[in-house]
């Protein structure tokens, strides 16, 4: 039993050393060049600044940090005229439109499945709510998804729902995602910095690339908003810049 149990673990240590080396390749240093600040929250008022709006409850301020819990954490099925409310992360927005950026902060996992920062454009049509992009950290890892030209968008949703078109669809997807392995612990802060440039976006942990993905659907022109989402319970977020950028020449 001890042997199948090393066989095992030794094999799911070479297939995961394989995945990883399968990755591309994170750039080392920078691709976006910081211009001007933005936006900046310490968070040290009793509630979030006017300036932030609730997209899916619910964030609060405590103790000079924003704290995000998924309420909405059960699909209610329409009863009564009402129409389904479906389980959803929670979602804080702001309304920063860019092009190129960089967005830093630090976050906290209290029980948090999931926290992400995400760029939409509400008036964009061809996506899902528009969403265009978005960086998701785990513990154990950090995914990067092109949504306009991946799994948001219309045409492509509407054919998830079609069993004959699930080869078609995987074909879409093809190089939409990327999930890097990562080792995190709950209750420690990570600084975390989102690089958004042309159609690249690269991800830093520490000051270390943890991710990055290249593709079309983040080349998306006017990202008008900005939303930090929480998956469970808890996930923190604390001083919060955002910079318009450029790119850095490699």
């Amino acid at each position: 039993m001890n042997m199948m149990r090393s066989l095992l673990a030794l094999t799911v240590l070479i297939t995961s050393a394989a995945f990883a080396a399968d990755l591309p390749a994170i750039p080392a240093g920078p691709i976006a060049k910081k211009k001007e600040l933005l936006f900046s929250d310490d968070f040290q008022g009793a509630t979030p600044a006017k300036v932030w709006h609730r997209v899916v409850p619910t964030f609060a301020v405590e103790n000079g940090a924003l704290k995000g819990t998924q309420t909405r954490d059960k699909t209610i099925p329409a009863a009564d005229g009402k129409p389904e409310i479906k389980a959803h992360a929670a979602v804080h927005g702001l309304e920063i439109p860019t092009k190129d950026s960089v967005v830093e902060c630090r976050i906290k996992f209290e029980g948090a499945t999931m926290i992400d920062v995400e760029f939409d454009d509400r008036k964009f049509t061809g996506s899902h709510y528009g969403h265009l992009c978005r960086a998701i950290v785990r513990l154990n890892g950090v995914t990067l998804m092109d949504e306009r030209d991946g799994g948001m968008r219309n045409d492509i949703r509407e054919m998830r729902n079609d069993p004959s078109k699930k080869a078609e669809v995987a074909r879409l997807l093809a190089g939409r995602q990327v999930t890097y392995p990562a080792k995190l612990e709950a209750g420690k802060w990570y600084a975390l910095v989102v690089e958004t440039v042309g159609d690249e976006m690269r991800v830093t942990l520490d000051g270390k690339p943890a991710a990055c993905l290249k593709s079309s659907g983040i080349a998306h022109a006017t990202k008008s908003k900005i939303e930090l989402g929480v998956a469970g319970r808890d996930g923190w977020f604390d001083d919060i810049k955002v910079w318009n950028a450029e790119p850095v020449r490699r």
